[in-house]
């Protein structure tokens, strides 16, 4: 059989065989029965032998046309289920969120599999990125943001409020007697936090400048791309970490961090839902809010 054998001619003899009809094949295909006896006809001339028994109640197949039968409805098989899986996932609803690698690290991937037990319905696909970006210009159904709560043109819902304590492993926390004083946070070796030239997050700076402290000086350090990486970092004794309530809070259950005892600071600032005004509501976007919201209280 050459490539250039049509592929409806295949298609019409694997629907002979399951109805052993050539009028049923025609009443699949909405053709006519000379229609279809004359593509199984042009496949046999092809191929230079019968596929078929001709007899006045049906037909039959013949040992070639059972070996054919076999290799087309396997394939056939195979293509069916890939379509049927392209069109599963066109028709099912994808809610897209973007976070920061932080927030879906640390908090939004060990939760997810809960509202997806809720909602098996949907799918969720997670956008993450370090940099800020414009919600209104990508294809995202809700942000989960950090900021101060303006983002032009979008409605803003507080979840979390910045609360910052320094972390770092319990053998590192040992080392330094166990309870160092704020000043004496700043002598250790400290893990930063890598920005541009707007930063959004509490630094090693603004925090001490909160307490009255100087910066850091000749103070061991380790700066790091991203946020995950600066928890890896605190939990393999490296140097202490800001670590951001509610998102280290598991790690801190566990044993993996320790918090040092020096205060927790604050600001205005904190993780936010957002999404573009004038959207017309989505039944499956406000279950996803409420969830959230639910979660986070």
């Amino acid at each position: 059989m050459s490539m250039n054998t049509p592929l409806h001619n295949l298609v019409f003899f694997e629907s002979a065989v399951r109805h052993l009809s050539f009028t049923q094949v025609a009443e699949e295909f909405g053709t006519s029965q000379p229609a279809v006896s004359q593509r199984i006809a042009a496949l046999e001339k092809e191929l230079g032998t019968p596929l078929f028994k001709r007899a006045h109640r049906g037909v039959t197949l013949t040992a070639e046309g059972s070996n054919l039968y076999e290799a087309i409805r396997d394939h056939l098989a195979a293509i069916h289920t890939a379509v049927d899986k392209i069109r599963a996932r066109r028709t099912r609803r994808v809610l897209t969120v973007a976070t920061d690698f932080a927030f879906a690290n640390f908090w939004l991937m060990p939760r997810l599999a809960a509202f997806q037990e809720r909602r098996p319905e949907l799918d969720v696909r997670i956008m993450t990125s370090q940099s800020m970006f414009d919600i209104r210009d990508e294809p995202v159904d809700l942000a989960i943001s950090f900021g101060n709560g303006v983002w032009p043109g979008c409605d803003a819902q507080k979840i979390f409020p910045e609360l910052v304590v320094p972390v770092c492993s319990p053998e590192l926390l040992a080392r330094h007697g166990g309870r160092p004083s704020s000043a004496e946070v700043m002598t250790m070796p400290l893990l930063h936090l890598e920005s541009g030239a707007r930063t959004r997050w509490m630094t090693w700076q603004d925090w001490a400048h909160m307490q009255g402290l100087p910066d850091a000086e000749e103070t061991q350090s380790l700066t790091l791309g991203n946020y995950p990486l600066v928890v890896q970092a605190a939990m393999a004794g490296r140097g202490v970490a800001l670590g951001w309530r509610p998102l280290v809070d598991d790690l801190l259950k566990e044993g993996r961090l320790a918090a040092l005892p020096v205060p927790s600071l604050s600001t205005e600032c904190g993780y936010y839902l957002v999404n573009p005004q004038g959207h017309a509501p989505w039944e499956a976007l406000e279950s996803l809010r409420a969830w959230i919201v639910e979660e986070c209280a």
